[in-house]
């Protein structure tokens, strides 16, 4: 049975590396609603906040807690008059980012703006020089540590990167020498869909930030297919 690859030592139960991201528990809809009308409101208080999504007071600052306490939403207390202070609450960062962004879009409409102005030969040249630069990074921070903990380090870095990605060892591989990386989404997902050969220069990059391997796809997004994946080997000296 193959083990995922971990950020644990081998003595313990490994678990599955893969991109997080809070979850809403409980009455997901409410708190999402929450959250919704704070990216729109920017600060609200818990009464306005209550009588916008018609639910009591009481319930209110019970999801209030709760997002809170999940670290979604914070507050700052407002002294308006006398009385008992009103807490004004608004997203936190990490609320912010449960929100897609349009980064993509900018990123493609620029790309789109440079192959109608300059060629769609500068589009490529300019793709192949972000991902050289994307692979010397990723290679400075792999170091030259053993496979399985570069592979645990590029996993969290794509991550970071908004990609929901996973690595385990391949299946015929007993010597920590072949592993597999698996993406569920891709962060670029709209530029790839309109200029594909950034799965190419992507493909490069995983090859220059481990060029003691030899690194193959084994599935697409944009063919179809539910992930991306790569099979990474160590390439062994005869």
């Amino acid at each position: 049975m193959r083990q995922k690859v971990t950020s644990q030592s081998t003595s313990q139960p490994s678990t599955k590396v893969t991109a997080s991201r809070v979850s809403t528990g409980g009455s997901s809809s409410m708190r999402e609603d929450i959250l919704r009308f704070l990216l729109k409101r920017g600060t609200a208080t818990a009464g306005a906040i209550a009588r916008h999504l018609d639910i009591t007071p009481q319930g209110i600052r019970r999801h209030l807690k709760n997002l809170e306490t999940d670290g979604l939403i914070e507050h700052q207390t407002s002294q308006a008059g006398i009385g008992r202070p009103n807490h004004v609450y608004k997203l936190s960062r990490k609320g912010r980012e449960q929100f897609p962004d349009q980064y993509d879009q900018f990123a493609l409409s620029l790309l789109d703006t440079v192959a109608d102005t300059l060629g769609p030969e500068h589009v490529s040249k300019l793709l192949r020089h972000q991902w050289q630069q994307k692979a010397a990074e990723y290679r400075k921070q792999l170091g030259d540590a053993p496979l399985n903990e570069r592979m645990q380090t590029l996993v969290k870095l794509r991550q970071a990167e908004g990609y929901m990605a996973e690595c385990y060892p391949a299946d015929d591989s007993t010597d920590d020498l072949a592993f597999v990386i698996t993406e569920y989404n891709c962060a670029i997902a709209h530029i790839a869909e309109s200029y594909p050969t950034v799965c190419g220069h992507e493909l490069a990059m995983f090859a220059l930030a481990l060029p003691d391997c030899s690194v193959e796809r084994t599935h697409w997004l944009v063919d179809g297919e539910h992930q991306c994946g790569y099979l990474v080997k160590m390439r062994v000296s005869s």
